[in-house]
């Protein structure tokens, strides 16, 4: 059921000299996951309750997914932005909670 290969990225920083710090987005690799599109009455709840709606990604149990973590598809430049993992009371598979990231110029 994970169909679906999306690139996993983690930002991590980095100390400056001056005291602050800067931060990249390093690639950790591919992830095979399955992303399930939250129906209409999902999207039209959350809007009305003004919550923002989060998208179920799930991966493999032993997959390094976090909070913060992004996952991108390369091919349609869609993004999603891990807001909560959770695992079920058997660990069959990891579910990540997360926001998806329109791209830049994107119209839908």
């Amino acid at each position: 059921m994970l169909n679906r290969p999306l690139a996993h990225r983690r930002r991590v920083d980095t100390p400056t000299e001056s005291g602050g710090h800067t931060s990249v987005w390093v690639e950790l690799g591919a992830v095979r996951c399955r992303v399930s599109q939250p129906s209409a009455a999902e999207r039209v709840a959350a809007r009305q309750q003004g919550a923002k709606h989060t998208q179920p990604v799930y991966v493999s149990p032993s997959a390094d997914v976090r909070r913060g973590d992004e996952l991108r598809d390369a091919a349609t430049g869609e993004a999603w932005r891990v807001t909560a993992v959770i695992y079920p009371s058997e660990r069959v598979y990891l579910r990540a909670d997360c926001e998806l990231i329109q791209a830049e110029g994107d119209e839908t």
